[in-house]
């Protein structure tokens, strides 16, 4: 008997779901050996959980024994879950982000049978675009917070549809991502979800009336949408988003203090909001790096002459979709000068969505653009491991190895090939994006790790605390040692060559942390410990050498 072709491309998009699963999980596997926790970042946030969980304090997240108004609890609440059931460990929050990622690509793949029930193999593709874009993929098994915001983002666009499609609970989805999103990294959420909103008379001009045919897959219902009722329910869903913030932060504000209150009902808000306008990166500052963050999709011909086509067709309701998510965001972001890249994270679902639609019934083409931009790269890591790129020299602590480069080219030669024989191209860059990062991680380890590992350090200082002796951090301090030494109680932050010599006067017994812009001068110092850090170094010095640091090495 014939298989339904239904069917077959249903069971098809499930494989390519498992298969992007797999490639998250390896590479997971391989950010974890070859990545340590890295600062300043990622040690800082997993010590703020730490401090959290020495307090038994879940309420108020602290750094360095102070309240770390930053960023709300709801990552370090996923941490202290982990740590309930297996322990404080280092792994388990390594593992936090991956899950969330996973957690992503199946909505992903769910949302794409939604927006094209007639596409019923969409969800894998999609799936498979959004695990291999590079800074995806990056964030996957990175400690940071836009890969979890990207998951209520998710649910959001879920409850919108479901609301679109005149389901009330769809209303309750996004007033649920709404408090969950602003959980975990404040009201940016609704930056994220709101827009797709406002314009759901341009996606959604109105559901059919009953007896006409199906629109793009749903069902007749009796009358057209009332769009006063609608913006009734998004309402309805921010003060639901807010009553679940609120019911974290009222009891924080009173457990943290006055000072701490302020910050997270209005002064980080208000102070990011000035920064985030004092014109410090241009609008067009995403669009060149757009081919990078967005590698290998982007640069591959393949998706233009697709979008080329699409323009003759016309858009479909799915496509609006994701559109309206996509560009009011981009644009908004693009006006905010205090830019980074991983705001752009939670669009990339969208990206993948839209990427997959445009793909679909196509021929397959060829790879070689991607491929031929891989091989580039290689031979770069193929020059630097064989020494021939002098300028390295000194901002690595060791030539990468060889066989990283080597690979990459074989595995560049291989998509090529693979494009030349008509292989489904969406598998092949897929493959060809995650391995890209997996083995440039794998060439950068032994460069960059003795840089950006520093739990010797941290246990270095863990040892100066437990026998009794204060230590003091002679530089802004980012609790980077925190956790990873597992230190029960905070480094004095000094941040001045005055406060340095104050602090040495009343500590004479004591030790400090002291920062170095070149490696090479750490040599002379007598220390009880001493390593490379990030592009300089670091010590741990005595109060005597303490003192005869202090005029060089702070303002």
């Amino acid at each position: 008997m014939p298989m339904n072709p239904q069917h077959t491309s249903d069971l098809s998009g499930r494989n390519l779901l498992l298969f992007s699963l797999l490639l998250l999980a390896a590479l997971a596997a391989v950010a974890i050996l070859t990545r340590p926790l890295t600062p300043i970042d990622e040690t800082r946030y997993v010590s703020a959980a730490w401090e959290m969980w020495l307090r038994g304090d879940f309420l108020v997240p602290f750094k360095n024994g102070e309240p770390y108004s930053h960023k709300p609890p709801f990552l370090f609440w996923m941490f202290h879950a982990g740590w309930a059931l297996f322990g404080v460990n280092d792994w388990w929050p390594r593992l936090v982000m991956p899950l969330f990622s996973a957690g992503s690509l199946l909505l992903t793949y769910r949302l794409a049978r939604r927006l094209w029930p007639q596409h019923a193999g969409l969800g894998g593709q999609a799936a498979l675009v959004l695990v291999s874009a590079l800074l995806w993929i990056f964030f996957s098994t990175t400690i940071m917070f836009d890969v979890m915001l990207a998951v209520w983002v998710l649910l959001g666009m879920h409850g919108v549809l479901s609301a679109s499609e005149g389901k009330r609970y769809g209303f309750v989805l996004l007033g649920l991502a709404i408090g969950l999103g602003v959980l975990t990294k404040g009201p940016v959420i609704l930056l994220n979800l709101l827009p797709i909103t406002v314009l759901a008379p341009w996606w959604n001009p109105g559901l059919p009336h009953k007896g006409t045919p199906t629109f793009y897959g749903l069902k007749p219902v009796k009358d057209r949408m009332k769009w006063g009722r609608w913006f009734g329910g998004v309402a309805l869903a921010v003060v639901l988003g807010a009553a679940i913030a609120l019911a974290w932060a009222l009891p924080a504000g009173m457990a943290g203090g006055e000072a701490y209150r302020n910050a997270i009902f209005w002064g980080q808000t208000a102070n990011r909001m000035v920064e985030s306008f004092a014109h410090q990166r241009p609008v067009w500052w995403y669009l060149p790096l757009l081919p990078v963050l967005l590698f290998p999709w982007f640069v591959w011909p393949g998706l233009w002459q697709a979008v080329a086509a699409q323009r003759r067709a016309g858009l479909d309701r799915g496509m609006r979709f994701c559109l309206a998510w996509i560009l009011p965001v981009f644009i908004a972001f693009s006006f905010i000068s205090g830019k980074q890249p991983h705001y752009l994270v939670p669009m990339f679902p969208a990206f993948a969505l839209l990427a997959a639609r445009l793909l679909a019934g196509r021929s397959a083409t060829r790879v070689g653009v991607p491929a031929l931009l891989v091989a580039a790269l290689a031979v770069a890591l193929i020059l630097a491991g064989s020494g021939q790129i002098a300028a390295l020299h000194a901002e690595v602590a060791d030539l990468p190895p060889l066989w990283p480069g080597v690979a990459l080219l074989l595995l560049a030669l291989l998509a090529w090939l693979a494009g030349r024989q008509g292989f489904a191209p969406v598998p092949v860059l897929a493959m060809l994006g995650a391995s890209t990062l997996a083995l440039v991680q794998l060439a950068a380890m032994h460069s960059l790790q003795p840089r950006y590992e520093i739990r010797p350090m941290a246990q270095a200082i863990k040892q100066v605390q437990d026998a009794g002796l204060p230590v003091a951090n002679a530089a802004k301090y980012h609790a980077q040692y925190q956790f990873l030494g597992r230190l029960q109680m905070p480094l004095a932050e000094l941040r001045t060559a005055t406060e340095l010599t104050q602090w040495l006067a009343t500590h004479p017994e004591g030790y400090v942390v002291i920062y170095l812009d070149e490696a090479r001068d750490m040599a002379p110092i007598a220390a009880r410990y001493k390593q490379a850090y990030r592009g300089g170094a670091v010590v741990l010095v005595n109060a005597q050498v303490a003192a005869g640091l202090a005029a060089i090495h702070l303002d």
